[in-house]
Parts: C-alpha cells; structure tokens; sequence
C-alpha cells in the first residue's frame, strides 16, 4: 500500500505543474476577455490531448476490424435496451464546458483546472493504448429495435447521431465512465470551492451525481458498452482522481506568491 502511495505522489508531482511549452501563452493571457480565453486555450488542449486521441483510435480499430479480447459475458445480451437513456448518454458532451464553467477564475483555481486536464489526458492516452494492443468490437446493436433506430423522434436522432459519431470499438475500458467520474468530482470540488453553504449549489451538484448513475447505467441499456467496460472504467476514472486531487491540493494550499509558474509573469 505505501508502494502504490508512493507511485501516485510521483505522478501527482508530474501534473501538478504546467507542462513546458503547452501553458506559457495561456497562463499569461489568462486574465484576458474576463478570463475567457484561457478556457479556449483549455477547450483546445482538450480537443488535442483527448478528442484527437479517443476518435482517431476509434476509426484506426474499426478500419482494422480485429477484435483481439472479446470481454462480452451472458449478462450483457440480457440487459434490455432503454431508448430513453440514451439522453444521460449524449449529456457526457456537457460535462466538458459545465467543467469550464464551474471552475473559478482565480489563480489556484487556473492551475487546478490545467492539472485536472493533464491527468485526464493521460488517462485518456493509457486508454488509448489498450484500445490499440486489445481492441474489441462492442457487437449489440443487433438488439436495438428497428423502430428506434429508424424513428424520427429525440431518442432515434440521438441513437443515429451516437452511431454516427462513435464507432462499436474502443470498449475498455468505457471513457464514457472514466471522464464522467473525473469530472463529477471536478465539478463537485469547485462548486464546493465557490459557495459550499448554497442550497443551491448542494442541489446542483446532486443533479451531477444522479446523472453520473444514469450515464453509468445508459452504456449498457443504449448497447454502446459491455459490464466489463464500466467496471475497468470505474478504475481508471478513481485511479486518475486519486492523482490529481492530490495535485489539486498542492496547488489550493500554495502560498500566492508561489502561485505563478511563469517568472515572466
């Protein structure tokens, strides 16, 4: 246990400051259009270190079309699909800029938010890599009804946008599940940080915890993932936070006038 205490302090170190040449234009913009263009600046390392990433692996596995593990089990073919739950499915896109939107515009807060992002990125990159040495074809669309995929109503445009987005690979383990845990707690964290007495802040972040649940549920009733997929993305998800809310706490107890990374600034 102290072993494994020790390997996630070290990599806690490694995130818990800006990487080199990625963050100097950021952090010295950062007070630039209220603060709003040091989020473009992390919306873009987003779609760099974990879009590009996720969805080129995706289409590369699929051309190749060889599953190299199959982790389907009997239980996955007996959960029934639920077409309604393919909302708290898609609603995983929200969780990206309701981060950025809750996360304050101080400067802990920024470096937070710059740490929390690299430890998603590498979490997403040692994804990747399973995906690419065991990847696997999530093979049960075949249960999902005609009339829901060929409907014209909210939950057919949202199974067809899901399919047309998001190829029947990259199973385990689930970034759905990975990211939406990374980013509940993130979320929960920051809210308690701006007003941990708000009614409405508690309600708020119970509404991200009650959609966590569904999203954890919806990838096995839309037939996007296998059982296993959410269990290994559990573990990746906790894992990553262990990391970085260590890395977070570093940076929420510097005294501010270690705060700045960047001398020049």
């Amino acid at each position: 246990m102290n072993r494994l205490q020790e390997i996630l302090d070290k990599v806690a170190d490694r995130i818990s400051s800006p990487w080199p040449l990625i963050w100097g234009p950021a952090w010295n913009q950062r007070h630039f259009l209220g603060g709003n263009l040091f989020l473009f600046y992390i919306l873009i390392f987003g779609l760099i270190g974990i879009a590009f990433p996720y969805f080129s692996t995706n289409q590369f596995v699929a051309a190749n079309g060889v599953t190299v593990w199959d982790p389907e089990s009997a239980i996955d073919r007996t959960i029934p699909v639920i077409p309604w739950m393919v909302v708290p499915y898609m609603a995983l896109y929200l969780y990206y800029p309701v981060t950025l939107a809750c996360c304050p515009k101080d400067d802990h807060s920024r470096l937070e938010l710059i740490a929390g992002i690299q430890m998603l990125s590498v979490a997403t990159l040692f994804c990747t890599v399973i995906f690419l040495i065991l990847p696997a074809e999530i093979d049960m669309r075949d249960q999902i009804p005609l009339d829901v995929l060929e409907g014209d109503g909210l939950y057919s445009n949202l199974f067809n946008l899901m399919h047309s987005m998001d190829e029947p690979w990259n199973a385990w383990p689930s970034l759905h599940i990975a990211h939406s845990y990374f980013l509940t707690r993130a979320i929960s964290r920051w809210m308690r940080i701006r007003s941990s007495e708000s009614q409405l802040v508690k309600t708020f972040i119970a509404i991200i915890w009650i959609e966590f649940f569904l999203l954890s549920i919806s990838i096995m009733t839309t037939k996007q993932h296998y059982v296993w997929d959410l269990f290994t993305g559990i573990i990746v998800g906790v894992i990553g936070w262990q990391i970085a809310v260590r890395a977070l706490d570093r940076i929420r107890h510097l005294p501010d006038g270690k705060i700045h990374p960047y001398p020049q600034n």
